[in-house]
């Protein structure tokens, strides 16, 4: 990096700071986790990564001189979160760690430039919304909620080509990388989506935040979106007695004086934004040095970023990436991994075991779950490392619905993960501290099961995913109502 490229970056990553303290949130700012200067870091750079194997990042591009403009251009525009944002969501996920609040992690499998739409954004905030305030109310824990938006484009593939009726092209990898349509145009990778990419995350996040700030999140409004669901709900009787009780307790605050024009924390919420790193080049562009604490380097594309279960290798360019920059980090956990690589993983990732740093996010499906995840639990606490543990129960569970084609996921699978995944977590001594979901605020039919039943025969009504099937919003809805059940009955 020139002179000129450092000062660049510092100016852009050290204007979140100004920003934060110009906004008057100097308490928040004092609370935040504060990583220790790190020896292990001295040979790192943003660019680092290059030397290193690099799996699941394309190398089909056509034109390299051209991507690496496009990447270049990407390096000097402004941040898309800022540096103090992304250390006040270590602290909150470091009392996750210490089982003081829970983690909601969700949003699109992956996101497309087709289906960006204002009420698409809005329908999921608010979805994520509704889900916290059971799950907060259930557990007596604020939440966490961390958005899969706002940059969750690219997607690892099973295979780097498609064969369709004996002609091959290259897999669809994102709207980010390519296009979805099987042509030979479409799947040749371009990098002007890069820059597409960059665009929308802009505006996604512009309106996430007037959502989250200008009264949409009010906790009134949220009630009255929840009571809408228990009503539509086939099995809404079962949620309503929890949700009678939200309403009562909300009936007593504002007796009390305690309405969201008296208190403006009951008309406003944090949200946070997330995406797996998986394209370097770009996560490389956006990664900034902080200006306010040199040689302090953040990935602005997101608040958090977590590494796939199939990019985790410890020698490898993601963990390299990784590894370096200051964000909270997410590693995938699935059934391959054992608890010798685990700790070295955990050990590159979070030498100093910084709470709030690493999140284990374990995804080994509703059969596997019961063999592969107590001995890694087992062993990070006899280690007496640091780390939030939360489930993904939607990877393992994928499956071919009949003849028809459609991935889909059952319902009831997803629910039987997570259950097991909070029993297990519990018995080891440790804390269940979140879900990471794919999910949509949408009516589509993508999974089966849930309260509404839906069939293999009823995927083809609205299957809109651009790559893995995720849970409408009766389903999401009802999960968290399930999930909320299983946190009461734990602290009986």
């Amino acid at each position: 990096m020139n002179d000129s490229e450092r000062i660049d970056t510092r100016i852009d990553a050290g204007f979140g700071e100004d920003l934060d303290r110009a906004g008057g949130q100097a308490e928040t700012i004092g609370n935040e986790e504060t990583m220790p200067k790190d020896d292990t870091l001295a040979t790192w750079a943003p660019a680092s990564w290059r030397d290193r194997p690099a799996q699941h990042i394309p190398r089909d591009y056509p034109d390299l001189e051209k991507l690496g403009a496009v990447e270049s251009q990407l390096a000097t525009y402004p941040p898309l979160v800022f540096a103090g944002e992304a250390r006040t969501l270590m602290a909150r996920l470091g009392e996750v760690a210490q089982g003081k609040a829970f983690l909601l992690q969700g949003g699109d499998c992956a996101e497309s430039f087709k289906e960006f739409h204002p009420n698409n954004i809005r329908d999921t905030f608010r979805l994520m919304l509704q889900m916290a305030v059971a799950l907060t109310f259930a557990g007596r824990k604020p939440v966490v909620k961390v958005g899969r938006i706002a940059g969750q484009f690219a997607k690892p593939r099973s295979s780097p080509t498609e064969t369709v009726a004996g002609v091959t092209l290259p897999s669809y990898r994102g709207d980010n990388i390519n296009g979805m349509e099987f042509s030979a145009e479409a799947r040749t990778p371009d990098p002007q989506r890069l820059m597409q990419a960059y665009m929308q995350s802009a505006a996604t996040l512009n309106l996430l935040r007037a959502f989250a700030q200008g009264g949409y999140a009010s906790l009134g409004n949220i009630h009255r979106w929840m009571l809408g669901f228990v009503d539509r709900s086939p099995a809404g009787e079962r949620y309503r007695a929890l949700a009678s009780r939200i309403t009562d307790a909300m009936e007593f605050m504002a007796a009390c004086g305690i309405t969201p024009e008296s208190t403006p924390g009951l008309n406003s919420t944090d949200f946070y934004t997330s995406h797996e790193a998986l394209l370097l080049g770009y996560e490389q562009a956006m990664t900034r040095e902080d200006s306010t604490r040199p040689g302090e380097f953040y990935d602005t594309s997101a608040h958090m970023l977590w590494i796939g279960d199939r990019t985790r290798q410890l020698d490898h360019a993601h963990v390299e990436f990784c590894r370096g920059i200051r964000n909270p980090i997410g590693m995938k956990c699935g059934p391959s991994l054992e608890p010798d690589d685990m700790m070295r993983l955990i050990d590159a990732l979070n030498p100093h075991d910084t709470p709030g740093r690493l999140t284990l996010i374990a995804r080994f499906g509703a059969d596997k779950v019961a063999a592969g995840l107590p001995k890694l639990v087992r062993r990070v606490q006899s280690e007496g490392r640091t780390v939030v543990w939360s489930s993904d129960p939607m990877h393992g569970n994928t499956e071919k619905a009949g003849n028809s084609g459609y991935k889909t996921r059952p319902f009831e699978r997803i629910l039987a993960e997570v259950g097991q995944f909070i029993d297990i977590v519990d018995a080891e001594g440790a804390h269940p501290g979140g879900v990471h979901l794919e999910m949509t605020g949408q009516n589509v039919t993508e999974c089966t099961g849930g309260a509404e039943k839906i069939s293999a025969a009823d995927l083809s009504d609205r299957y809109h995913t651009h790559c893995d099937p995720r849970l409408n919003n009766e389903q999401a809805l009802e999960l968290a109502f399930l999930i909320a059940e299983k946190l009461a009955g734990a602290k009986t």
